[in-house]
Formats: structure tokens, sequence, C-alpha cells
């Protein structure tokens, strides 16, 4: 038997003793002429749709009917209910049987929503989702966020723009237009290796950089989900006691990494110092793409380590352990969302670097086909790059930490039931 909103529930009450007065024969008396007069007088005019509704502890008990009894009452026309089959008594003229609320004109009762304190609703999150919650994070706290990022993006933007200037590279040698072309396989080894150089060294500062955001915009993104407001300065004094683990986590990752792409090149290199150049060419090229998929399956699996040491206050063994459960088992789903992010980090990338273009080639015009590559290494075009790359990393630094950080929360969520905690911890600030 299935009790109706705002009535008592079926059980013991004043009413009982009542009951074992009355006898079966006085209940059928009284049903009876309730049903003559149309209207009880214990009903009230608007009445919920026909079925088995609890009886009222105030009222007198009307006597229970069977399955067969109350079929017959919803097909056949009663006194009083203007022939409608299933009509409602005392609403003469009411339309077939009605089965639920919303058919009466009730409210109807759906499935509860998640409760959202903050910038994301406190459920299993959608890849769409968690993009969005970086995103409306990034809008809410704007200050704190982009004074972040900014900060970390001069920074090593600046290093990257000395470094790009100073370095001795290689890669002028492989474009038609920088130089002469590698003739030999070991000329192109040699181009390859001083080009690495340069490349492994912005790919460093860039990956300290993420990560240095990340450390201070988890701590933003972590309040934000609760709803809470946070400046700059809160964030800084909440993640310092944790900077000394991060710079070990923010060297071992990339440290662990760099080590499989040598132990995948270095046994081709080997070879073609050995004199077998298109062989070691070869072995080179095989153990780079295997050592690239490697490092891929490594970067997803401890890619959640920044926002569990930042969040549960752990080591930085005990943070990649962590990461490596929670990635467990979902493996490409954190890989698909996680070139998302990749992806949209390049798209912002690319817009940046085209308006400088474009400013550059309004401002300085075009050059002939006699141009020379090194024009566009001189201190004022590599500035004009880097402001372009200050902007981008700017805008894609609090969406990439920002997703990283809400894909650890959906993870935990998912498997440890995190966001039972958060209501908890979201309803004791109210």
């Amino acid at each position: 038997m299935t009790d109706s909103p705002g009535r008592t529930s079926p059980g013991s009450s004043p009413s009982d003793e009542t009951d074992k007065a009355t006898g079966p024969a006085d209940e059928a008396d009284k049903a009876g002429k309730a049903d003559q007069e149309g209207l009880p007088a214990q009903w009230a005019q608007e009445q919920p749709p026909p079925g088995d509704w609890s009886a009222s502890a105030q009222g007198p008990p009307r006597q229970r009917r069977g399955t067969r009894e109350r079929a017959r009452a919803q097909t056949d026309p009663g006194p009083g209910h203007g022939g409608a089959p299933g009509g409602v008594p005392g609403q003469p003229g009411q339309p077939g049987p009605q089965t639920g609320w919303q058919q009466a004109g009730r409210p109807q009762w759906g499935r509860p929503q998640a409760p959202q304190p903050g910038v994301i609703p406190l459920r299993p999150l959608q890849a769409g989702e968690i993009v969005e919650g970086a995103v409306r994070t990034m809008r809410i706290h704007w200050r704190a966020v982009l004074g972040i990022s900014l900060t970390v993006a001069i920074g090593t933007q600046a290093v990257a723009t000395v470094v790009d200037r100073l370095w001795d590279r290689g890669t002028p040698d492989l474009d038609p237009l920088g130089g002469a072309t590698p003739e030999t396989p070991q000329e192109l080894v040699e181009a390859i290796g001083n080009g690495m150089g340069g490349i492994g060294v912005a790919w460093l500062l860039s990956l300290v950089g993420s990560i240095t955001a990340a450390a201070l915009l988890t701590v933003i993104v972590s309040r934000a989900v609760l709803g809470r407001p946070v400046t700059a300065r809160e964030a800084w004094r909440s993640a310092r006691p944790q900077l000394g683990r991060m710079a070990g986590l923010m060297v071992l990752v990339p440290m662990l990494l760099i080590g499989v792409f040598a132990v995948g090149i270095v046994w081709g290199l080997l070879v073609a110092a050995a004199g077998a150049e298109r062989a070691g060419m070869s072995l080179t090229a095989l153990g780079g793409l295997a050592a690239m998929v490697v490092a891929t399956w490594l970067w997803i699996r401890y890619s959640l380590a920044a926002p569990a040491l930042m969040l549960e206050k752990q080591g930085v063994a005990a943070a990649m352990r962590r990461s490596a459960k929670l990635v467990r088992g979902a493996w490409w789903r954190v890989f698909g969302i996680q070139l998302i992010s990749i992806l949209i980090t390049a798209l912002v990338g690319l817009m940046a670097q085209a308006v400088v273009l474009v400013f550059d080639v309004f401002v300085h015009g075009t050059g002939g086909q006699g141009q020379s590559v090194a024009d566009a290494t001189d201190w004022a075009s590599l500035i004009e790059i880097g402001i372009a790359a200050v902007v981008s990393s700017a805008l894609t630094l609090p969406v990439a930490a920002g997703m990283t950080a809400l894909l650890y929360m959906d993870q935990r969520i998912r498997r440890e039931s995190l966001d039972v905690e958060l209501v908890r911890s979201a309803g004791e600030d109210k």
C-alpha cells in the first residue's frame, strides 16, 4: 500500500480502539450511506487520483476492499460519478482513470537533482561538465586565477625566450631556407640532437609552469566546488606547505618521462655511432615511437598526482600511487579528457600566435624570398612571440589545471563517494 503525501502512514493511532468497537455491519452501513450521498463528510474538495490510499488517523475507518472490488470500482460508474469510468467521487464528468499526480494537476515527483553549491554539480561528471566547470571557475574567481596564471606565464616565458635566443640550435640546418641541408645520416642525427636540447628545455619549462600553476589553482578549484570565495594570497598560504613536495613531484615525473625516451632512442644512436647509420636511424625511430607510447601511459597514470598531493597533503610517492589507483580502470577516459585539455591549449595558442603574426606583418611588412630564418630569431621577434605565449598561457593554464583538479574529484566521486563528504562540508558553511 502506497502512502500519499501529507497523509498519516498506517499504524497504531487513537482510532484503533474505535475500530475494535465497530463491527463489520456498521462499517458496511456507513460506507453505503457515504456512497449514496456522493461526497462523504471526511473527504476534501480536491482529491488525489484514485488508488489504494491509506486512511487518515482522524476520520472514521473505511472498509477495505479486495482487488476485484477495486477494479470494478474503477471501470463501472457509481452513483454520483456522472457516468465517467474511474472518476473521482464527488467530481462528475471526470475523464478516464488517472494514473499519477501530474495528470491530477499535482507536481510530479521526479528524480532529485544533485546539489550544486559551487561550479559543478556534486555527482559523477561528463567531459563537457568538467570543461564547463574549469571555465566557470576562471570566470567567477578571475582575479585570483589570472593573477596566478599571469605570474607563472611571465616567469616561465621570460626564461624560455632567453634560452631560445642563446641556445646553440641545430634546427636551422633542417630547414631548406636556413642553411645547408644535412647530406648524411650522421649529420641529420647531430642536427636532431642539437635541436632536441632546446626543445627539451622549452618543454621542461612549460611543464614546470603548468605544475606550479596547478599547485595554486587546485586550491582555488577546491574552494570553488564548495562555493567558497578565495584570493590569490589565501591560495598561496594554503599551497605553500606543499611546495617542497610539489617541487619533488615536478622533478621526478619529467625525469621519469625523459628517462623513458632516453632508453628508447639510445640503442639506435649507439648503432648509428658504430657505423651502421641507416640501421641506427631506423632503430632510433622505432625506439622513439615505443618510448612515446610508454611515456604517454605513464603521463596519464600519474596525471592526477598533483591534485592528490595538494588536496590530500601526501608525499610525492604516495601522491603518485594515489593517482595510479584513481586512474586504474579508467585510463582511456582520463586520457580523453586530458587530450581535450591539450587540444584547447593548442587552439588558444594558435589563435594567439596568429594575432601576433598579423600584427607583425601589419607593422613590419612581409620580407622577400631571400629573407633569412635567422631574422625571426632576433630579440624583437622573440619578444613578440613571448607576449603571445604569455597571453595564451594565462588563458590555458587555468583551464588545464582546473580540468585536472575536477577530473581528480570526479574520479573520487565515482570510486569513493566524495560527493557525500562535499555535500556535508558545503552544508556546514551555511
